[in-house]
C-alpha cells in the first residue's frame, strides 16, 4: 500500500461513489475500483459496504480514513519543510483571529505585507475555542486569541494586555467623570457580553468582577462576536464591555466609550500555534513581527 492508494481510498470515502471519485481524481473508474480491491486484499478485510448507490465505510474503513488523513497531512508538511530549506518566504499564510483581537493582526499584516509583498493570506474568524479547533484540524497554522486557554497543545506568545472599556449608545445619559465611570455604576445597565462557544473566557471574568464589586449584572445578551455586540450597542439595544482596542478596530457610529474605574481586570491576548506542527517560514516570520510589536509596545 502506498500514499497514492490512500488518496484514492479517501476520495472514494468522501464521494461515496467510485464514479464521482474517479472524476475528481481525473482517472477512469475501472483502475480506481481495482486499486480499492487491491487494498482490501492486502488488508484481508472490507473497507466499504454498499448501501444502495452509496459506498459506506466499514468500521475498519473509518479507522483507516482517520489515520490516513493524519498521515497524508504529515507527509504534505514534510514536503513543505524540505522545499523551504532552499526557498525564501513565499506562499499563503493561514491565520485566525478573534474579532476582539483584530487590531493586533491588522497592524502586523500591514508591516508584514510591506516586507513580503508576494505573500497571500487566508483569514479565519471565530472565538478562542473555535480557533483552537481550527488549528487542531490544520485549517489554520496560527491564531491571535483572547486568554485564558486550558489546553497544553499550543505554543503561546503573550501580547500586550489592555483595559476593558464600557461602550454605550451615544444618546444614553451616563454620569461620568472625564470619560470614566465607576465599575459599581454598571449595576442597572443592560449588558451584552462576549461569551465563548465553549470554555471559560471574558464573560466569566467580567461577571466575576461584577460580583466582586457587589453587583448582580443585568446581562441581556451573550455572544462570541464582538462586532455583533458593538452593532447592537450602536442601535441602542444595550451596553457592552470589550477590550479597548476592539472598539478602535471597527468604525461604529452612535456609540460612546468610558474607562472603567474601581477595577484592575485586564484583557490578555496571545499568538498560538500547535506545538507538534511544522510552521511555514512565512508563519514563523509573522509570529516574529507580532512578537516584535508586543516588545515595542511594552517598552
Amino acid at each position: 500500500m502506498d500514499l497514492k492508494q490512500l488518496r484514492y481510498f479517501r476520495a472514494v470515502a468522501e464521494e461515496q461513489q467510485v464514479t464521482k471519485a474517479a472524476k475528481r481524481l481525473h482517472m477512469a473508474q475501472p483502475p480506481l475500483s481495482q486499486q480499492i480491491k487491491l487494498m482490501e486484499e492486502e488488508l484481508n478485510l472490507k473497507l466499504f459496504d454498499r448501501n444502495g448507490r452509496k459506498l459506506e465505510l466499514t468500521k475498519a474503513g473509518e479507522i483507516l480514513f482517520e489515520k490516513s488523513g493524519r498521515l497524508l497531512l504529515d507527509f504534505s508538511e514534510a514536503l513543505v519543510e524540505v522545499r523551504e530549506t532552499n526557498e525564501g518566504i513565499r506562499g499563503k499564510v493561514h491565520i485566525g483571529s478573534t474579532k476582539s483581537c483584530f487590531s493586533y493582526l491588522s497592524r502586523a499584516l500591514q508591516l508584514f505585507k510591506n516586507q513580503h509583498p508576494s505573500i497571500t493570506y487566508q483569514l479565519r474568524e471565530g472565538d478562542t475555542y473555535f480557533l483552537e479547533e481550527c488549528i487542531k484540524k490544520r485549517e489554520i497554522e496560527l491564531a491571535i486569541v483572547r486568554l485564558p486557554m486550558h489546553s497544553d497543545e499550543f505554543n503561546i506568545i503573550s501580547l500586550p494586555s489592555e483595559p476593558y472599556i464600557l461602550v454605550t449608545p451615544d444618546n444614553w445619559k451616563i454620569e461620568n467623570q472625564n470619560g470614566s465611570i465607576d465599575f459599581k455604576e454598571l449595576r442597572d445597565l443592560p449588558l451584552m457580553l462576549l461569551h465563548r462557544i465553549s470554555g471559560v473566557g471574558q464573560f466569566e471574568l467580567v461577571v466575576e468582577e461584577c460580583r466582586r464589586n457587589g453587583i448582580d449584572p443585568h446581562v441581556i445578551c451573550e455572544c462570541p462576536d464582538a462586532a455583533m455586540l458593538l452593532s447592537l450597542v450602536a442601535n441602542g439595544v444595550g451596553a457592552t464591555i470589550v477590550p479597548e482596542s476592539t472598539l478602535h478596530a471597527f468604525a461604529f457610529k452612535n456609540v460612546k466609550s468610558y474607562q472603567l474605574k474601581g477595577t484592575e481586570i485586564q484583557s490578555e491576548a496571545a499568538v498560538i500555534w500547535h506545538k507538534e506542527r511544522y510552521l511555514t517560514r512565512a508563519s514563523q516570520r509573522l509570529i516574529q513581527v507580532l512578537e516584535d510589536q508586543a516588545s515595542y509596545v511594552e517598552a
